[in-house]
């Protein structure tokens, strides 16, 4: 919530027609809170699924028991059922009219799949594959899901990856974009950790919450360290 609340008080992005969610929504040690706080922003949102809120929704749900990653049954078990079907009901990808760039595929991994790793040295056969079966009108891709900001070209199509507003990796602080007449900024809002781990600790009730927060919101795993565990899967 701290991450969240320093990038809702941005003055651009209170300016902006639409803010876009590129998914891996509610996995974290605040999840309904995080949720209620979004969708009381109402239709201005536009919410794209990621990996972690399908995750979410078959763990609460009984269709799976483990997803690799600690936090997210406690997550699912906070939410409500309500939460379960917004989630459950989220699309993949989402194509939004953005002006100055026509349509715009906003995805959380890549568009044909919410869970495969692009990266920003991907090679361009990779990306020539992940990229294949969008419309050629389609030349700006919105992905997320590796939690590092980058931009770069590919077969002519521009790939913007915004980074993480809660978990980031390589670089302390919350990472989103602007989108706007054509031009793309990447943003970077600065918080206190220190004190945004002390207020995520006293709010929550997940048994590890000190640690998470103290590895997340600091920002411990530099994004050397993740290029090389993500590397595999990005078909190295």
């Amino acid at each position: 919530m701290p991450a969240l609340e320093a990038v809702l008080a941005e003055p651009d992005l209170q300016r902006a027609d639409r803010i876009v969610l590129t998914g891996d929504i509610a996995a974290g040690p605040q999840p309904a809170e995080v949720l209620d706080r979004l969708l009381g922003l109402g239709d201005r949102v536009v919410w794209v699924r990621g990996n972690a809120d399908r995750e979410l929704v078959e763990l609460a749900r009984g269709e799976i028991d483990d997803v690799g990653d600690p936090i997210s049954p406690w997550a699912a078990s906070q939410l409500s059922a309500g939460h379960l079907d917004w989630l459950a009901g989220l699309p993949h990808p989402v194509t939004l009219e953005v002006d100055g760039f026509g349509p715009v595929a906003f995805c959380h991994a890549t568009p044909r799949d919410d869970e495969e790793v692009v990266l920003v040295d991907s090679r361009l056969e990779r990306w020539a594959e992940v990229l294949g079966d969008l419309p050629p009108e389609v030349t700006t891709i919105v992905c997320g899901h590796t939690h590092m900001p980058f931009t770069r070209l590919a077969h002519t199509r521009q790939i913007i990856n915004p980074g993480s507003v809660g978990m980031p990796y390589g670089r302390q602080g919350a990472h989103w974009a602007i989108l706007s007449a054509g031009v793309v900024q990447l943003r970077h809002t600065a918080y206190d950790p220190v004190a945004a781990c002390a207020e995520v600790n006293a709010a929550s009730s997940y048994p590890d919450v000190a640690e998470w927060t103290d590895y997340f919101l600091h920002a411990r795993a530099t994004d050397a360290e993740a290029l090389t565990t993500f590397a595999p899967r990005d078909g190295r």
